[in-house]
């Protein structure tokens, strides 16, 4: 009975909140524009990603310095990142992998599509009987190879 009294007299309060929860869809309208956070915040998320950006710069600068004492002190020599392998600068401080260009994914498509079709099982039967046929000659040009190179003793 005390649990159906207090039911009522939160219930109506409740249902206002839940709004902002996510469930309730009547207080949408209030703002429209933009992604609906305050400019000032927006401001200062910026500002801590700027701050955060940088911090991770002079760290790696630092730890620059100190893989490069100890390659002076052993000896070692720098890896050399190859020319086509140089990142642009924003990706700086990126901890995935970078992303390929479009000229290296068609590369690698065509790589993928040629190797589909050295493989390919032709479905026209004359020439798959032309294939088959080439299969002996190609074989007896290999064993004379073999036996070329190859002495008995």
């Amino acid at each position: 009975m005390a649990a159906f009294i207090a039911k009522q007299m939160v219930g109506d309060k409740i249902k206002s909140v839940s709004g902002a929860i996510g469930g309730d869809k009547e207080g949408e309208s209030k703002d429209d524009g933009g992604d609906g956070e305050d400019p000032e915040v927006e401001a200062a998320r910026r500002e801590a990603e700027e701050k955060r950006k940088e911090k991770h710069r002079k760290m790696e600068e630092e730890r620059e310095t100190l893989r490069q004492s100890i390659r002076d002190k052993y000896g070692l020599k720098k890896k050399e990142a190859e020319e086509g392998m140089t990142q642009p600068l924003q990706d700086e401080g990126r901890v995935g992998r970078r992303k390929k260009t479009p000229a290296e994914l068609a590369a690698e498509q065509n790589a993928e599509s040629d190797e589909e079709d050295e493989f390919a099982i032709p479905t026209n039967i004359d020439d798959l009987k032309s294939k088959v046929q080439d299969i002996p000659q190609k074989l007896a040009a290999g064993v004379g190879e073999v036996t070329q190179k190859c002495t008995l003793q």
